[in-house]
């Protein structure tokens, strides 16, 4: 399995050069995006419909984030009623800061690893098609798995930094930073995540990482109106899901008080999160990756880049241990979790 700072040291550099490129680069407007974005998924659809395992994969992705959620919010039950009252009264506590974020990382990981190979089937389905095969659930894991470890460390960091920009966005009180500061962070944002939608398309063509690297960039490069108008398009579909999620949580909120109680706050929340789920997940992000499949096949045609679609290896049970010691190091964690509590709470009352 490639080494984890490899891969995060070549998807630092490629977001550093991707933020670059886009700043030599004058963006389209978000009518265009969402115009560009539409016209994509009206071809991706005919595809999905004709291959309906992309539908599935889509369905087990929701059920995955859904149930990766439920779980990590588990924390917020377990923190002492006295400590969270003073988190919630905007009161600095490191070491609490730093056990959450922990248990957040860790259950983005569990989550990524299974949701890079379900987003990697969905790529292989049209890869598939595109190089005159059959597609089907078996031959599209078939692909995903040989580059699943690389596949996973991706999502976990694609993931990590995603998790880290939804709570960036969240309204925060006595917010102090700056508007250009924002607007910077999500411009990097948005283009990292325009950069490497040829990503994982590169992988299951057979792309060494640093040649998935260099061709995610090329494509920006060369189709960046194309790559940003579908980035563009699909993160205001989101956040138009994510305004309705919003408003419905408050709603929700409306008729069901809680009392500032964390945890039930959380947990009542998770509907209306999952239903956002299920339509964004569902319904745009499979047109969202069998786009980006489409543009970087006919980029690679193009350029006489043979696809050589992976072959089943034992390789891919190296990444299957590692996924499977971090879920035993978190199951751990959730069995311990009393024990941990009644060494770590009292230091956590102490640093106040």
């Amino acid at each position: 399995m490639t080494n984890i700072t490899e891969i995060k040291e070549q998807l630092s550099l490629l977001k550093q050069e991707a933020y670059i490129k886009q700043e030599q680069n004058t963006l389209p407007t978000k009518i265009e995006s969402t115009i560009g974005f539409l016209n994509n998924c009206a071809v991706s659809l005919r595809f999905v419909l004709s291959e309906k395992e992309n539908i599935l994969f889509a369905v087990l992705s929701v059920v995955i984030i859904s149930l990766v959620y439920f779980f990590g919010i588990q924390i917020l039950d377990w923190i002492p009623e006295d400590i969270m009252a003073d988190s919630s009264n905007n009161k600095d506590n490191i070491l609490l800061d730093v056990i959450i974020t922990i248990w957040s990382f860790l259950c983005v990981g569990i989550a990524a690893y299974p949701l890079g190979i379900l987003t990697a089937c969905m790529g292989a389905s049209y890869l598939l098609r595109f190089t005159g095969n059959t597609s089907s659930i078996v031959e599209c894991i078939k692909i995903a798995m040989p580059r699943a470890g690389t596949i996973g460390i991706f999502s976990w960091i694609d993931g990590w930094w995603t998790f880290v920009r939804i709570l960036e966005r969240l309204p925060k009180k006595n917010d102090r930073t700056p508007l250009t500061t924002k607007l910077r962070n999500e411009a990097i944002y948005q283009t990292w995540k325009a950069a490497s939608l040829g990503f994982i398309p590169a992988l299951i063509c057979g792309r060494s990482l640093s040649e998935a690297c260099q061709d995610s960039l090329s494509l920006l490069s060369k189709r960046f109106s194309i790559l940003v108008k579908l980035r563009i398009g699909y993160s205001i579909i989101c956040w138009i899901v994510g305004i309705g999620t919003y408003i419905g949580i408050h709603y929700l909120l409306f008729y069901l008080p809680l009392n500032h109680q964390i945890h039930p706050f959380y947990f009542v929340v998770g509907l209306p999160i999952s239903i956002a789920l299920i339509i964004i997940m569902v319904i745009f992000r499979p047109l969202y990756i069998i786009a980006a499949c489409r543009i970087y096949a006919f980029y690679i045609r193009e350029k006489n880049i043979p696809i050589r679609l992976p072959q089943p290896s034992s390789k891919f049970f190296s990444s299957l241990v590692a996924f499977g010691i971090l879920v035993l190091i978190v199951g751990t964690l959730y069995l311990y979790h009393n024990e941990l509590g009644e060494y770590l709470f009292p230091l956590i009352r102490n640093s106040k």
